[in-house]
């Protein structure tokens, strides 16, 4: 249940943004056991006054290039499970866009089945 944001800077080709969106989803069925069918995602593009971010923070190098990944799922991975949901997710964004592992940052929120409503005003994780 998963529910993920992804942002970049606008850009010109507009099918990088969808295909960072089925990057994430592929890494996150195979690294933490999301569901093939449980995907929720918000795909955002922006101009550049309106996404910022520090070009060496933690020695990292990073560019105009940047994806934020915002991830917001019910608490219970492990680290390791995290850890290598951000490996996959990168390697595979990688892989079909060619933006440089040292522009995706990643944050996992974590919280509970009462803090999810699939639709209707019902908490379904609750039943």
């Amino acid at each position: 249940m998963p529910l993920v944001r992804i942002d970049v800077l606008t850009e010109p080709n507009a099918d990088r943004l969808p295909a960072i969106g089925d990057a994430v989803h592929q890494a996150m069925t195979e690294t933490i056991n999301v569901p093939v069918d449980d995907r929720f995602q918000i795909l955002n593009s922006h101009a550049t006054d309106r996404l910022r971010y520090d070009p060496g923070y933690l020695g990292v190098h990073r560019d105009d290039d940047i994806v934020y990944i915002a991830i917001t799922m019910r608490a219970g991975r492990t680290n390791e499970q995290k850890a290598a949901l951000y490996r996959r997710a990168t390697e595979l964004i990688a892989e079909a866009t060619g933006i440089e592992p040292r522009n995706v940052f990643f944050s996992v929120t974590e919280n509970h089945e009462v803090d999810w409503s699939f639709g209707e005003g019902v908490a379904q994780m609750l039943s």
